[in-house]
């Protein structure tokens, strides 16, 4: 019996190639929505459909043609000959706000004086609601009572910041008007300190980061020029340089006007630019479903910080800066003479011209090279060498970490906490970085990493929650690669180092040793990061020749692999970049250099970016769940940091189970794979014991 059958002989009144997704018209489009009485969508829709120039629309019935003329876009002053308005009064500020309200566009930046936004104060505002309407309201610019000496504009009126506040709240939280910011994550922290959560937004800096990748900087200067042929006013040039660098709210309003309502203006305008090529470049997914929501979620989990505990810091200082001393002073015994470690000038001519150690490489000027890559090869047989290195890595501990940690402290608002600034915008796989301070890149598998680790603690009465993707990327090369025996191995729960070693030198899951399986590990993690047989040698201790044989066995058993590497760099050498699973690209600007060093390293790189990018894309997807299901649950856990695979979180002791399990559900569901996403999750009273 037939339930359903599909009629496959009904004519097509147009050819099936021709049934394609179309860019609409101002003509078609804008006619229809005016006939359909929708006024003010008619207006938006018109004004980003004549980009190009003017377009006019079928009046509706009854209609003068001349009355609905859209407006030319190429009509628009250039942003340098714009006059910027301060606005000085309620009633400038309501005309704004309409013009919002009818445009459905609200361009804001805020000016503060500092860069740290869980502390800085805000000093004025800039919107622009349509071209050619940027303004400044300026809020807390020192007059001249306070630097007892006149300024210009110092008879501006500025308005009380919680009445300007109070007047932008309906329009920021809106839904029916998009704000946009460039770089709004941190716009998005200061106006949530003041009570304003706003949404919806979008980033012209994350627009274009989605869209060109690495290709060339996002921020605002280099974009205004590039899309805009606008050079905006630099920050050195209103608040000064060095020493004599002035903070914002000194800058004489008028001049602050100028450079700050062209932030604004040139946002709009780079808006208008950049949001239709995600349609065009098929870069939708990517931005409005991974980046676009992470700017109030980063935003919220920077604001939050995480406690450090001072007492554990000052005691590591201590306790480095003897060790430091002792290093110090057995450098200079192998050495034979004194000399400042921390000079490579002088360690250059101490290795290499009194010692005479090999393989020491000048630079142009003449100076000796210090570099890691010139030394640690030096360190295995020159002891020097290997204690002036572990001098250097723990000098650098210290000024990074247990030091400055102290003064991050001190500067927190909260009391005890650290509030790390998390870029968006700043890698070539999607993947976050950390400064201010970076906490990323404190090592963990050294003793001295998990010290450090153990000043990052849970408040009374709560625990750190620590949650890491266990293996994602060798899983991810599992199922993109399409390796059967890999994916089994994951499937069922098998230890993929020793199913791995298994399948490479041919020795049952029984009889394997450690040293096997330390070698497989090494090998699979290698794989993936595009090692050379010298790299691996040098990893696992054996000759380059049987390290070469240990990566040709290994590929030639995952043939698949093999296959994916190949069709990846062929990929990239055609297109210029690689994929994600999600669509984000990565571009590999070397991969056709002439130059076989340049042009390797490009393919490494080329092999290991999906992978990592797809990674980067699977925790961002989970981040983006977590805060909302956390609140469903009515649980009070906090998303802290994000550090490459893993998630930090502050939860309350006696809901720290449910959150757990919560947490350990959201992240293994933040994609569908052919293999399963397995998450580690621990609780403790510290980071480095929770990890």
């Amino acid at each position: 019996m037939k339930l359903v059958t599909l009629d496959t002989e009904t004519p097509v009144p147009e050819p099936l190639e021709q049934l394609t997704a179309q860019q609409p018209t101002a003509e078609t489009l804008g006619g229809f929505l005016r006939d359909q009485n929708f006024k003010t969508l008619t207006t938006r829709v018109v004004d980003q459909l004549t980009e190009g120039g003017a377009t006019a629309i079928p009046p509706a019935a009854g209609q003068d043609q001349a009355s609905t003329s859209a407006p030319k876009a190429d009509s628009f002053k250039a942003i340098a000959d714009c006059e910027f308005p301060i606005i000085t009064d309620m009633a400038a500020l309501e005309v704004i706000v309409a013009d919002a309200f009818e445009t459905g566009f609200l361009a804001i930046d805020t000016e503060t004086n500092s860069l740290h936004a869980p502390t800085a104060k805000l000093v004025g505002i800039c919107l622009a609601a349509k071209p050619e309407g940027g303004a400044y309201i300026p809020l807390a610019h020192v007059q001249a009572q306070d630097l007892l000496e006149a300024k210009e504009g110092d008879d501006i009126k500025q308005l009380p910041t919680d009445q300007v506040i109070e007047a932008l709240k309906p329009v920021l939280e809106d839904p029916s008007v998009l704000k946009i910011g460039h770089n709004f994550k941190y716009d998005w922290q200061l106006l949530k300190r003041l009570d304003v959560d706003v949404t919806p937004v979008d980033d012209t800096m994350l627009l274009s980061y989605v869209l060109d990748g690495s290709q060339h900087s996002h921020g605002l200067d280099n974009l205004a020029l590039m899309y805009l042929n606008h050079e905006m006013v630099k920050y050195e040039s209103v608040v000064g340089k060095g020493k004599k660098q002035i903070t914002f709210d000194q800058v004489e309003i008028p001049t602050a006007a100028k450079y700050a309502a062209e932030d604004a203006e040139a946002t709009l305008r780079l808006h208008r630019v950049l949001k239709p090529r995600l349609i065009a470049d098929k870069m939708t997914y990517v931005y409005e479903r991974i980046e676009r929501p992470l700017v109030s979620v980063i935003g919220q989990m920077e604001l939050n910080g995480i406690a450090v505990d001072a007492t554990v810091l000052r005691a590591m200082s201590e306790d480095f800066a003897k060790r430091l001393q002792v290093l110090e002073g057995e450098v200079h015994s192998l050495a034979g003479t004194e000399f400042n470690l921390g000079s490579p000038k002088q360690l250059g001519e101490v290795l290499f011209d009194n010692l005479g150690l090999p393989g020491g490489k000048k630079s142009k000027t003449g100076a000796w090279s210090t570099a890691a890559d010139v030394l640690e090869p030096l360190s295995e047989e020159h002891e020097v060498v290997a204690k002036l290195l572990e001098w250097r890595s723990l000098s650098k501990l210290k000024s990074t970490y247990t030091d400055s940690l102290q003064n991050d402290i001190v500067s927190s608002p909260t009391g005890g906490r650290v509030h790390t600034s998390f870029s968006m915008a700043a890698t070539n796989t999607g993947r976050l970085s950390s400064s201010d301070p970076n906490l990323q890149n404190i090592p963990i598998r050294t003793e001295e990493g998990r010290k450090i680790r153990t000043a990052f603690v849970a408040p009374k009465d709560h625990v750190l929650i620590a949650a890491d993707y266990s293996q994602i990327e060798l899983r991810l090369a599992a199922d993109m690669a399409g390796i059967d025996a890999l994916k089994d191995a994951f499937k069922n729960g098998i230890d993929i180092h020793a199913a791995t070693a298994s399948q490479v030198f041919d020795i049952p899951l029984d009889e394997m040793t450690s040293e096997m399986r330390r070698r497989a590990k090494a090998i699979n993690f290698g794989i993936i990061y595009g090692i050379s047989a010298f790299g691996l040698a040098k990893q696992i201790q054996v000759s380059n020749g049987e390290a070469k044989d240990y990566i040709d066995a290994y590929l030639g058993r995952f043939s698949e692999l093999t296959e994916f590497m190949e069709n990846t760099k062929e990929f990239a050498r055609e297109h210029g970049y690689v994929e994600t699973l999600f669509g984000r690209r990565c571009y590999m600007p070397g991969i056709k250099d002439k130059n076989p060093a340049m042009r390797g390293f490009a393919e490494r790189q080329a092999i290991n970016a999906p992978l990592q990018g797809t990674a980067a894309d699977i925790i961002k997807r989970a981040m983006i769940q977590l805060p909302g299901a956390l609140a469903d649950a009515g649980l009070k856990t906090r998303m802290l940091l994000q550090v490459h695979d893993e998630l930090v979180f502050e939860a309350p002791k006696d809901e720290a189970e449910k959150a757990i399990e919560l947490i350990k559900r959201v992240m293994a569901k933040a994609a569908s794979l052919s293999v399963p996403l397995e998450v580690d999750v621990n609780q403790a009273d510290s980071w480095a014991e929770a990890h």
